[in-house]
């Protein structure tokens, strides 16, 4: 049980990092400033991909994944099932997202945005942490139903 605490407390960490980054690519892309990185870097983040949708730009969608993922880790260590689910579908479905845009740096775009990329790891840090919890879990279950 405490190594599931242990993980939530870092997923937590993560997604601050996350929050961190695609906040300030979102304040910037909001106020129409420049992000200081390299060409390819500003060519990803001045993509049409990088508008999003309706006035939020694809960095806020992110920023706001990531608050999600917070408060489901902050949930799911005090042992909540409803945040634990939470946690495991945003951070699965930030993982596949980070796979596409990575996909459309590499294909469509020819360029990569250390950002961006820094983002898609912490997602698919998250996956991996949500995936090492259900494993310990499953584990207990199956030690608990040895030992009844």
């Amino acid at each position: 049980m405490r190594a599931q605490r242990i993980l939530m407390v870092i997923a937590v960490m993560v997604a601050v990092f996350g929050l961190v980054d695609s906040g300030y690519l979102t304040i910037k892309h909001l106020q129409g400033s420049y992000v200081r990185c390299e060409d390819d870097c500003s060519a990803v983040l001045g993509s049409v991909y990088a508008d999003g949708v309706a006035g939020v730009p694809l960095a806020g969608f992110g920023a706001m994944a990531y608050a999600t993922v917070i408060v489901a880790a902050v949930f799911a260590a005090s042992g909540s099932t409803i945040g634990r689910r939470i946690l495991t579908v945003m951070a699965t479905t930030m993982a596949f997202v980070s796979l596409w845009l990575i996909y459309l740096q590499a294909f469509v775009i020819h360029s990569f945005c250390r950002y961006c990329l820094a983002s898609a790891a912490a997602c698919f840090t998250l996956a991996i942490l949500v995936l090492t919890d259900w494993g310990l879990r499953r584990r207990v279950r199956s030690d608990v139903s040895a030992i009844g």
